[in-house]
């Protein structure tokens, strides 16, 4: 049996999805762990989709995750839910954040924001939905989402057992640190 797991973050750019991973990454090294990332950005800047595949487990050979074979997605944004949930295995986790970026297409009027996606993936998988964008707010910083979101994904997955508050303090400015660390903390208590 295989003892690898696989993991995929999907959302578009600006969201704090590579941060997020590098943190997730840091602490499954610490925790002994071989990892593996890889990271594409599809014009992040201006809003493009972003995706890191992290692999962990005892040795692991490639970064690459195919269809069917992550054992969880976490969607920053629906319409990436959408987009990757082929990717889930059977049984495979899906945390999504019920946040909407329109793309550019959408913006200019070309098209509209698909409807129904939450309903259309609960079809599939039994998601845990976060109002990360919201919680995130009343946190006082709307960028926190991401950590809020890392915090879903440790619970989601049994992670706990790691040093979380060492590995955000290690990689998380100063003056961010007290509102990040509760933002984790919130994320982990949204998952049953």
């Amino acid at each position: 049996m295989d003892s690898t797991k696989n993991i995929l973050l999907v959302g578009v750019g600006g969201q704090g999805i590579i941060l997020a991973s590098k943190i997730l990454s840091a602490g499954l090294i610490d925790a002994g762990y071989d990892v593996k990332m890889s990271e594409v950005h599809g014009m992040a800047q201006r809003g493009g989709s972003v995706t890191t595949q992290i692999r962990y487990g005892e040795k692991v050979y490639s970064p690459i995750i195919g269809k069917g074979q992550s054992d969880i997605i976490v969607a920053f944004e629906q319409m990436e839910a959408e987009r990757w949930i082929d990717y889930l295995k059977m049984n495979g986790k899906l945390v999504i954040s019920d946040y909407k970026i329109p793309s550019a297409p959408i913006l200019t009027g070309d098209l509209e924001y698909p409807e129904n996606i939450l309903e259309d993936l609960e079809k599939r998988t039994k998601p845990i939905i976060i109002k990360a964008a919201k919680l995130a707010k009343e946190l006082g910083n709307i960028r926190t989402q991401n950590i809020i979101m890392l915090g879903a994904l440790v619970k989601a997955i049994g992670l706990e057992g790691i040093d979380w508050d060492k590995i955000i303090r290690d990689m998380i400015k100063e003056k961010y640190l007290d509102i990040n660390i509760k933002a984790f903390t919130m994320g982990k208590e949204l998952v049953d």
